[in-house]
């Protein structure tokens, strides 16, 4: 796999509880699949992962392409997300894919699409975000 901007980074906590690892990368076109644990802690009544929990895998899956193709530059601020959810989720494995449309100088559009078993598609959404610069945003 190649190297990205994200290697240089310690796990948010979010990340952490989400089981998010890095599969692969293309920063060049702006492209990234991330895997994902499907915890049956994250299950509704009716045994499916909660719609929330796959948008927050969705958000985590398109901020860090845009990370990837700015070379570790810009932090994303999620300003709009639409979510559309395309089949139950199972416990187990999620894999989402990302990808930049466009990069302005101040905004970002992305799409991302969540597979679980089989490949089957669960769920797919569009953002809008700001760009802010990641020296500023991850400060401590």
């Amino acid at each position: 796999m190649i190297a990205t901007a994200i290697d240089t980074l310690a796990s948010p906590p979010c990340a952490v509880l989400l089981g998010w690892r890095l599969i692969d990368g293309r920063p060049a076109e702006g492209w990234i699949k991330i895997g994902f644990d499907g915890k049956p802690e994250f299950c509704n009544p009716a045994g499916f992962i909660q719609g929330g929990i796959l948008a927050s895998m969705l958000d985590d899956t398109m901020g860090p392409a845009v990370f990837i193709k700015t070379e570790g530059r810009l932090y994303t601020a999620t300003v709009s997300m639409t979510v559309n959810f395309l089949a139950p989720a199972k416990p187990g494995p999620i894999v989402g894919e990302a990808r930049v449309l466009q990069l302005g100088k101040t905004i970002a559009f992305m799409e991302a699409r969540l597979t679980g078993d089989a490949g089957v598609l669960l769920a797919t959404a569009s953002a809008s975000a700001r760009l802010v610069e990641a020296a500023k945003a991850l400060a401590k």
